[in-house]
């Protein structure tokens, strides 16, 4: 059965409940602690772009092009469209010799307030401005490297779609068709898996040591690298992404409808969440929770997302109004 998760509060009434999943998995694959269904099947949405990079790392696709660490970053983000994403983009795609032509996800204004006006007063929508883009940017670049088919790379049975899923299946520890399919807002393959195996594959992102495979974990190394280094790239300022990740111990990325996934590098943990109707407003909220209930030591990191998610609710005035509060407990095994 889910939990509570987060309650919403309005003139000390309760206006929102938003219950959920949460999975902590250790290094030895074990369950690590939870709260509500650590088992629940979720959609990976975007907090699958980390892993559906590692292929073309692998390939070698940031040699061949001299792709920048930002440029990697880009291939697992949900960009807003800010013009520091854009032009990354656009040298990827110079680059590589792919362009807007070649993308199969649909234009876009970007995300960002300000780059969204000026995009709605200058050239309108463009498929770059999708945030998904520099994901299908990358697998566009390991299919030219390949001389596969660009016309058909979201197809289920396309040759980096294949690798990508087996990838998945590997970090996840699972059997590849063990995962569900479905089809993501930006027209590619999306998976269903459990949270435990989300954490899983989370713990491996953030400890690349626990990978056996050599060229897996040195695809793994790079990208994470890039996140690290780049953690504005991967999101934007003051995202939750990116807060979690200028903390170098963490590996971190949300999904849309409400999934979210963290590894932790010296504490050796994954985490997965899943709220179930879907809200991100919470996010910020559950990952501080968990981090607090399980100890976690660097208080910079804890400042920065109380100070960006400190639970009050403003309205539009600019008036606070209510209070949100993270009201689950971890069960720590």
């Amino acid at each position: 059965m889910e939990t509570v998760l987060v309650r919403e509060y309005r003139a000390e009434l309760i206006e929102c409940i938003h219950s959920g999943h949460i999975a902590i998995v250790g290094e030895d694959g074990k369950l690590k602690g939870y709260a509500g269904d650590p088992g629940f099947v979720s959609f990976t949405r975007s907090a699958a772009k980390p892993l559906q990079a590692i292929p073309g790392i692998r390939g070698g696709i940031a040699e061949h092009y001299h792709l920048t660490q930002a440029e990697i970053a880009l291939m697992t983000a949900s960009h807003r469209g800010e013009s520091y994403h854009i032009t990354a983009l656009e040298s990827i795609s110079s680059k590589v010799g792919v362009g807007e032509n070649n993308m199969l996800c649909a234009t876009s204004y970007p995300l960002d307030d300000n780059s969204r006006e000026e995009a709605i007063r200058g050239l309108g929508k463009r498929k770059i401005y999708h945030n998904c883009s520099g994901k299908h940017l990358g697998i566009l670049s390991y299919s030219q490297l390949k001389g596969f088919p660009l016309g058909k790379y979201a197809d289920r049975d396309h040759p980096v779609q294949r690798e990508i899923i087996n990838t998945l299946a590997y970090m996840a520890d699972v059997a590849p068709e063990s995962i569900g399919l479905g089809t993501d807002g930006c027209g590619l393959p999306v998976f269903a898996l459990p949270l435990t195996a989300l954490a899983g594959a989370y713990l491996k992102l953030a400890c690349p040591s626990l990978i056996g495979d050599m060229a897996t974990r040195e695809a793994v190394t790079t990208i994470t690298a890039a996140m690290n280094a780049h953690p504005e790239m991967v999101s934007g300022y003051g995202r939750l992404d990116s807060i979690l990740l200028e903390d170098d111990n963490i590996i971190a990325k949300g999904g849309f409808k409400g999934v979210y996934c963290f590894g932790l590098r010296r504490e050796r943990l994954g985490i997965a969440f899943k709220v179930l109707d879907g809200s991100e407003e919470e996010w910020g909220l559950i990952v501080h929770s968990i981090l607090k209930q399980i100890g976690y030591s660097n208080e910079n990191t804890m400042k920065k997302l109380h100070a960006a998610y400190p639970g009050d609710i403003y309205n539009d005035g600019g008036t606070r109004v209510g209070s949100a509060e993270a009201e689950f407990k971890l069960e720590i095994l």
